[in-house]
Protein backbone atom coordinates (compact mmCIF):
# COMPACT_ATOMS: atom_id res chain seq x y z
CA UNK A 1 0.00 0.00 0.00
CA UNK A 2 1.31 3.47 -0.80
CA UNK A 3 0.89 6.71 1.09
CA UNK A 4 -1.76 8.19 -1.20
CA UNK A 5 -3.91 5.07 -0.86
CA UNK A 6 -3.65 5.28 2.93
CA UNK A 7 -4.56 8.99 2.95
CA UNK A 8 -7.45 8.44 0.54
CA UNK A 9 -8.75 5.55 2.67
CA UNK A 10 -8.49 7.74 5.80
CA UNK A 11 -10.36 10.64 4.16
CA UNK A 12 -13.10 8.35 2.88
CA UNK A 13 -13.56 6.11 5.92
CA UNK A 14 -12.22 7.54 9.21
CA UNK A 15 -15.50 9.10 10.33
CA UNK A 16 -17.61 6.21 9.06
CA UNK A 17 -15.41 3.63 10.82
CA UNK A 18 -14.94 5.57 14.07
CA UNK A 19 -17.44 3.58 16.14
CA UNK A 20 -16.11 0.26 14.85
CA UNK A 21 -12.52 1.30 15.58
CA UNK A 22 -13.43 2.63 19.01
CA UNK A 23 -15.18 -0.65 19.87
CA UNK A 24 -12.19 -2.64 18.62
CA UNK A 25 -9.72 -0.55 20.62
CA UNK A 26 -11.90 -0.68 23.73
CA UNK A 27 -11.95 -4.48 23.41
CA UNK A 28 -8.15 -4.50 23.59
CA UNK A 29 -8.42 -3.64 27.29
CA UNK A 30 -9.14 -7.33 27.90
CA UNK A 31 -6.06 -8.51 25.97
CA UNK A 32 -2.43 -8.99 26.99
CA UNK A 33 -1.00 -5.45 27.15
CA UNK A 34 2.44 -6.53 25.97
CA UNK A 35 1.12 -8.43 22.97
CA UNK A 36 -1.05 -5.46 21.96
CA UNK A 37 1.89 -3.09 22.33
CA UNK A 38 4.14 -5.35 20.24
CA UNK A 39 1.55 -5.51 17.46
CA UNK A 40 0.94 -1.74 17.58
CA UNK A 41 4.66 -0.99 17.54
CA UNK A 42 5.26 -3.27 14.53
CA UNK A 43 2.43 -1.68 12.58
CA UNK A 44 3.50 1.81 13.73
CA UNK A 45 6.95 1.19 12.20
CA UNK A 46 5.33 -0.13 9.03
CA UNK A 47 2.98 2.86 8.77
CA UNK A 48 5.74 5.42 9.21
CA UNK A 49 7.93 3.66 6.66
CA UNK A 50 5.17 4.45 4.14
CA UNK A 51 3.78 7.75 5.38
CA UNK A 52 5.63 11.04 5.10
CA UNK A 53 4.02 13.29 7.70
CA UNK A 54 5.07 16.42 5.82
CA UNK A 55 2.73 15.42 3.00
CA UNK A 56 -0.23 15.69 5.39
CA UNK A 57 0.60 17.66 8.55
CA UNK A 58 -3.03 17.41 9.60
CA UNK A 59 -1.94 17.03 13.22
CA UNK A 60 -0.38 20.51 13.05
CA UNK A 61 -3.45 21.88 11.33
CA UNK A 62 -6.15 20.33 13.50
CA UNK A 63 -4.69 19.37 16.89
CA UNK A 64 -2.94 21.52 19.47
CA UNK A 65 -0.28 19.93 21.62
CA UNK A 66 -0.38 20.55 25.32
CA UNK A 67 2.48 22.83 26.33
CA UNK A 68 4.41 22.18 29.50
CA UNK A 69 6.55 24.76 31.27
CA UNK A 70 9.71 23.11 29.97
CA UNK A 71 8.35 23.30 26.39
CA UNK A 72 7.55 26.99 26.78
CA UNK A 73 10.98 27.81 28.19
CA UNK A 74 12.81 25.82 25.49
CA UNK A 75 10.80 27.26 22.58
CA UNK A 76 10.85 30.82 23.96
CA UNK A 77 14.62 30.60 24.24
CA UNK A 78 14.88 29.46 20.60
CA UNK A 79 12.66 32.37 19.54
CA UNK A 80 14.60 34.86 21.68
CA UNK A 81 11.50 35.55 23.75
CA UNK A 82 10.82 35.50 27.44
CA UNK A 83 8.62 32.56 28.48
CA UNK A 84 5.85 34.92 29.60
CA UNK A 85 5.93 36.68 26.23
CA UNK A 86 5.78 33.35 24.38
CA UNK A 87 2.88 32.22 26.53
CA UNK A 88 0.95 35.47 26.03
CA UNK A 89 1.52 35.35 22.28
CA UNK A 90 0.90 31.69 21.46
CA UNK A 91 -0.89 29.74 24.18
CA UNK A 92 -3.91 29.90 26.41
CA UNK A 93 -5.18 27.86 29.32
CA UNK A 94 -8.22 25.64 29.04
CA UNK A 95 -10.76 25.14 31.84
CA UNK A 96 -8.35 22.77 33.61
CA UNK A 97 -5.45 25.20 33.38
CA UNK A 98 -3.65 23.15 30.72
CA UNK A 99 -1.92 25.19 28.02
CA UNK A 100 -2.75 24.82 24.33
CA UNK A 101 -2.26 26.90 21.20
CA UNK A 102 -4.53 29.92 20.87
CA UNK A 103 -5.19 29.12 17.23
CA UNK A 104 -4.79 26.47 14.60
CA UNK A 105 -3.08 25.68 12.38
CA UNK A 106 0.03 25.75 14.49
CA UNK A 107 1.84 29.06 13.96
CA UNK A 108 5.10 27.12 13.69
CA UNK A 109 3.95 25.07 10.71
CA UNK A 110 5.80 26.22 7.62
CA UNK A 111 4.27 26.48 4.16
CA UNK A 112 6.18 23.29 3.29
CA UNK A 113 4.34 21.42 6.10
CA UNK A 114 7.53 21.29 8.15
CA UNK A 115 7.85 22.45 11.73
CA UNK A 116 9.91 25.62 12.00
CA UNK A 117 10.83 24.77 15.61
CA UNK A 118 11.27 21.02 15.06
CA UNK A 119 14.38 20.64 17.20
CA UNK A 120 12.65 22.26 20.21
CA UNK A 121 9.02 21.32 19.49
CA UNK A 122 6.76 20.42 22.42
CA UNK A 123 7.19 16.95 23.86
CA UNK A 124 3.61 16.14 22.83
CA UNK A 125 4.51 16.86 19.21
CA UNK A 126 7.64 14.72 19.36
CA UNK A 127 5.68 11.77 20.75
CA UNK A 128 2.60 12.12 18.53
CA UNK A 129 0.64 9.98 17.67
CA UNK A 130 1.62 7.86 20.71
CA UNK A 131 1.10 4.54 18.93
CA UNK A 132 4.78 3.72 19.49
CA UNK A 133 4.48 4.07 23.26
CA UNK A 134 3.75 1.31 25.75
CA UNK A 135 0.28 1.06 27.20
CA UNK A 136 -1.93 1.27 24.12
CA UNK A 137 -4.70 -0.50 26.03
CA UNK A 138 -4.77 2.37 28.54
CA UNK A 139 -5.16 4.99 25.80
CA UNK A 140 -7.80 3.41 23.60
CA UNK A 141 -10.16 6.41 23.65
CA UNK A 142 -7.33 8.79 22.77
CA UNK A 143 -6.07 6.52 19.98
CA UNK A 144 -9.61 6.19 18.59
CA UNK A 145 -9.92 9.99 18.50
CA UNK A 146 -6.62 10.24 16.63
CA UNK A 147 -7.98 8.03 13.83
CA UNK A 148 -10.02 11.10 12.84
CA UNK A 149 -6.97 13.38 12.67
CA UNK A 150 -4.14 11.18 11.45
CA UNK A 151 -4.09 8.81 8.47
CA UNK A 152 -1.22 6.88 10.06
CA UNK A 153 -3.24 6.16 13.21
CA UNK A 154 -6.24 5.17 11.11
CA UNK A 155 -3.99 2.78 9.15
CA UNK A 156 -2.47 1.36 12.35
CA UNK A 157 -5.87 0.68 13.93
CA UNK A 158 -7.33 -0.76 10.73
CA UNK A 159 -4.31 -3.06 10.36
CA UNK A 160 -4.44 -4.11 14.01
CA UNK A 161 -8.10 -5.02 13.58
CA UNK A 162 -7.41 -6.92 10.34
CA UNK A 163 -4.47 -8.86 11.84
CA UNK A 164 -5.88 -9.74 15.25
Amino acid sequence: MDMQTIVDDWKANAERDFDRNFTFLHGLKMKDDRAVDRMAHRIHEEAFSIIDCTQCANCCKAVSPQFHKSDICRIADRLNMKPAEFQATYVQADEDGDLFLKELPCPFLGTDNRCTIYEVRPRNCAEYPYTQKKGITFRTHSIAEKTLDCPAVFYIVEQMRARR
